[in-house]
């Protein structure tokens, strides 16, 4: 059981190495929107995504075991920097198993990071499998990017700024990939005030979490077909599910259209720059914009790792 003590207590830790990140009122979007907007910006971390508050609170923890063995994972991007930030923060050998099909950007990012990439498979999962086995194989320490309890309190620190910042907050909307985020969310605000809503969102191309809440089981729909990395998970995991299960008041699902007018929507009225995930709780706000009328509603700004000319099409386009 993951609780606000152990978000504190990951704070504590990883407060001397990452910045305290902005919590901002957008004029622009609450006048568009008819409620108060606030943006949670995560993509100003170190390597541009919230993950890193996760991976770093990992290896601290685990420290001495990490220097000696070294930690592999498998990730679509930004779980991936976060390892690689971490083990060149700790001095520890990292190995990343990607997909096929990354973006440039955050492939070339983990390795400036000092870490090793190696490609295998089309979908999250045939990855994740090839690293838990190259983990055992080279007998290093395997981090699981969805079902590592260790992650979520350094993930929630996110949450527990926010609150921080504005106590008396309505709604807080997170993207929902593995889940880490939400899960952390759920922690975080329903043990301070159960009223706090707490909504995620998830890639209509990849919505196993989604459907394992409405059918209050775990579903693997054996597809991720969406644009936005962060999102594309085929299956829902056993942590994240029992956290979310009965506490998230909602989950929603958004169209790789919508997230992509909902970055450049991001650029125009805030100048900041978000990844199709990153921008997946402003699209998700956008579509519930009657419900959410005069409320003080965080929007999680969760990546900012956005290949220059993707973004450029999508300013050209939308």
């Amino acid at each position: 059981m993951i609780t606000l003590r152990d978000v504190y207590r990951a704070r504590r830790m990883i407060s001397n190495y990452l910045p305290r990140t902005p919590l901002i009122y957008s004029r622009q979007l609450s006048r568009k929107l008819g409620f108060d907007v606030y943006l949670k910006l995560e993509n100003l971390q170190p390597i541009r995504a919230f993950k890193v508050r996760g991976g770093l609170y990992y290896a601290l923890v685990k420290k001495d075991e990490a220097q000696r063995k070294g930690l592999v994972t498998a990730s679509t991007g930004n779980h991936a920097q976060s390892i690689a930030y971490a083990g060149k923060t700790i001095g520890a050998r990292v190995i990343i198993v990607m997909p096929n099909g990354v973006s440039r950007v955050k492939v070339e990012a983990v390795r400036d990071l000092g870490a090793e990439v190696v490609f295998h498979g089309n979908v999250f999962d045939e990855t994740l499998d090839y690293a838990m086995k190259l983990a055992e194989r080279e007998g290093m320490l395997f981090v699981h990017s969805i079902n590592e309890p260790l992650l979520y309190p350094g993930v929630g620190t996110m949450h527990l700024e926010v609150l921080e910042d504005l106590p008396d907050v309505d709604v807080v909307i997170n993207p929902i990939g593995g889940g880490s985020g939400a899960s952390s969310a759920v922690i975080v605000y329903k043990s301070v005030d159960p009223s706090i809503r707490v909504i995620g969102v998830q890639a209509e191309g990849a919505p196993s979490v989604y459907l394992s809440l409405k059918e209050g089981r775990l579903v693997s729909t054996g597809y991720a077909k969406t644009v936005a990395e962060g999102l594309a998970t085929a299956r829902a995991y056993e942590l994240p599910f029992s956290i979310l299960r009965g506490k998230i008041d909602d989950v929603v699902l958004v169209s790789d259209d919508e997230m992509l007018r909902a970055i450049k929507e991001l650029l125009i009225s805030a100048g900041q720059v978000a990844e199709p995930a990153g921008a997946a709780a402003l699209a998700a706000a956008i579509k519930l914009r009657e419900q959410l009328i005069g409320k003080r509603v965080v929007i999680m700004v969760t990546g900012g790792n956005i290949d220059p000319e993707f973004l450029k099409s999508i300013l050209e386009r939308y």
